[in-house]
């Protein structure tokens, strides 16, 4: 590893802030990163974030794939398919894969419409709205709702508590709490009732959903996996889905030349979502377990470390992008990491994809124009997500 001056430091809010000055050096000056102070190595350029994501078998997702759970050392729930390895992992997903089938979620479209419109519809004519309260931190969770049979009025609650998990002290890690994770206890009530009253949800599918185990018998998911499968789905589903909607509203705010070739345009709409994941994901990096000794540019990483894939850094890599500091919703984008790659490719991506679409595409049809008031833009505070708590903007 070459001498550098270059610092990373995964919770640090001014790196946070803008962290492609940083991203550049370590690419350039030490792409294989150790920051002593929280024992974690970093790989940022993209042909080894993307090779290091495939190789489960050294880069495994069994601890986690956050670096203060990953450090914690906490025994995890079983059925988390987030914190899973083959063939366990070939398992749950082979399940899920079943009900989070891009078809499927297509089929939703209409209903995220009328989401979107619920939220939208009020604020024509106000002057100003914002991507988040507004609709970033609601229409998200109206669809997870729909899908996991919560009630409307249950949904801000749940939404809540989903999200505290993932907040933290600004510049701190995440507080690790044993009980926290992926318990599934708030949503017992609504497992029991659907248990007894089946429906075409998802939670009736998890349910009754027959698989094979990992022992060859074929059986239905227990009650505390359906616990733990239906927090996971709600707190993935309702917190990047928000991230990314905010990025849209701030990318096109900055860019308003290409907000309007959308707006005359829309076909352009799913490669402009494509590129605002790109340009700034809403998960920056994804942690895993180092479980054997891994070799980079003559420096070993010893097996028992933790180990940051930068997302972030890997989607702006000159050596796979051109000029990739330029937002261009017309860029032949390829592929980007945002969603992960290989056996831990995100279930929820076509059901991101979708809602964020349809989003934009709604917002245009209202709100052609629109200017950020920067000076009430609130950063969110969090170690697994990067994106906005406010983001209220100007329209006309």
């Amino acid at each position: 590893m070459s001498e550098t001056s270059v610092y990373y430091d995964p919770f640090d809010i001014e790196i946070n802030a803008d962290p492609y000055p940083t991203y550049r050096r370590l690419r350039e000056e030490a792409p294989i990163y150790y920051n002593e102070r929280y024992d974690v190595w970093a790989l940022s350029r993209h042909s080894d974030v993307e090779k290091g994501l495939v190789d489960w078998q050294t880069f495994s997702n069994c601890r986690s794939d956050i670096l203060e759970i990953i450090q914690s050392g906490m025994e995890l729930p079983s059925g988390v398919v987030l914190f899973e390895d083959p063939p366990l992992h070939s398992m749950h997903r082979g399940l899920m894969s079943r009900v989070f089938t891009p078809k499927k979620m297509n089929a939703l479209e209409d209903k995220v419409r009328e989401f979107c419109a619920r939220c939208l519809d009020p604020l024509v004519g106000r002057g100003r709205f914002d991507f988040i309260a507004d609709l970033g931190a609601e229409m998200p969770m109206q669809v997870i709702g729909m899908l996991l049979g919560i009630p409307g009025a249950d949904q801000p609650a749940v939404r809540e508590r989903s999200d505290a998990f993932l907040r933290t002290e600004a510049g701190k890690p995440m507080a690790v709490q044993q009980d926290a994770i992926a318990n599934g206890q708030m949503f017992a009530e609504y497992v029991d009732w659907r248990a007894q009253h089946p429906s075409d949800d998802l939670m009736t599918a998890l349910l009754n959903a027959e698989f094979e185990d990992e022992t060859g018998t074929a059986r239905t998911l227990t009650r505390d996996e359906v616990l733990t499968y239906t927090q996971v789905l709600a707190g993935a589903g309702n917190e990047t889905t928000g991230r990314l909607i905010g990025w849209l509203g701030k990318v096109l705010g900055d860019y308003p030349d290409q907000r309007r070739e959308l707006v005359e345009d829309r076909s352009l709409i799913p490669n402009a979502i494509e590129e605002t994941l790109r340009f700034e994901p809403t998960g920056p990096h994804v942690a895993r377990y180092v479980a054997r000794d891994a070799e980079y540019y003559g420096e070993t990483v010893p097996a028992g470390s933790a180990m940051l894939m930068l997302v972030g850094s890997a989607n702006r890599d000159e050596q796979r992008y051109e000029d990739p500091d330029r937002f261009d919703v017309r860029r032949d984008i390829g592929q980007h990491l945002t969603f992960g790659y290989g056996v831990h490719y995100c279930l929820g991506a076509a059901l991101a994809r979708l809602e964020s679409r349809v989003a934009l595409d709604e917002v245009l049809n209202r709100f052609p124009d629109w200017e950020i008031d920067y000076d009430n833009v609130k950063f969110a505070s969090t170690s697994t997500v990067r994106g906005f708590e406010a983001l209220p903007v100007f329209v006309g």
